[in-house]
């Protein structure tokens, strides 16, 4: 028995042992044939030593603020206009005899004018600079600031406003000319042209110049 079972196990292990493969020399033969084909088969291009290398340029470019923007719409405005300015229409105003009623009317001869940033002539105004115009025809000076022409002026209790007053909203960043009836005419924003709207917000006050 001691010696039959050595037997068997020879003859079980002989098989596993027989079927083992032998190893493979596909990818030793593969990386031979790659470096006798890179030595045989390159191309070699010679380059002469004074050769003049066209380095590349990155693309340049440079920003505009909003500022330089806003700067640029304005001067733009001003070169198209020929007519007075707010100092020349103090010094001789068309309309010397103050009037609420005139000055709403002269007002609603700008509708249609472009809103620009820090305009106050025809070519363009913004809200201030609309205002400030209106007014310089009938030789009131008004500062070009919404804040300061609201700050400004006479007070008017809104029961007592009449179309003429100046209208200040958005805590004194806005100003227009009240029409009456809850509605006034304005430079409202960049986009826009001047003219005739609601008043947009409860929080409004009104103040009186010419008085």
């Amino acid at each position: 028995m001691a010696i039959a079972v050595p037997a068997i196990f020879c003859t079980v292990a002989l098989p596993a042992y027989a079927a083992r493969p032998a190893p493979s020399t596909a990818g030793a033969d593969a990386t031979a044939e790659l470096q006798h084909m890179k030595s045989t088969d390159a191309q070699a291009v010679a380059v002469a030593s004074d050769v003049q290398v066209d380095v590349s340029t990155r693309d340049s470019f440079t920003a505009t603020s909003v500022a330089e923007l806003k700067r640029a719409q304005l001067r733009a405005a001003l070169a198209t206009y020929s007519g007075p300015s707010v100092r020349a229409l103090l010094a001789n105003p068309p309309y010397p005899n103050f009037s609420l009623d005139q000055v709403v009317a002269v007002a609603k001869q700008y509708v249609g004018v472009p809103y620009v940033y820090g305009g106050n002539t025809p070519a363009g105004f913004d809200c201030s600079g609309f205002t400030q115009y209106v007014y310089a025809q009938f030789g009131v000076s008004l500062p070009h600031s919404a804040s300061h022409q609201g700050s400004g002026g006479t007070a008017i209790a809104p029961s007592a406003a009449l179309p003429g007053d100046l209208v200040v909203m958005d805590g004194g960043g806005h100003v227009g000319i009240y029409l009456g009836g809850n509605m006034m005419i304005d430079a409202p924003y960049p986009g826009l042209n001047v003219e005739i709207r609601a008043i947009y917000t409860p929080s409004h006050w009104f103040v009186r110049y010419g008085i």
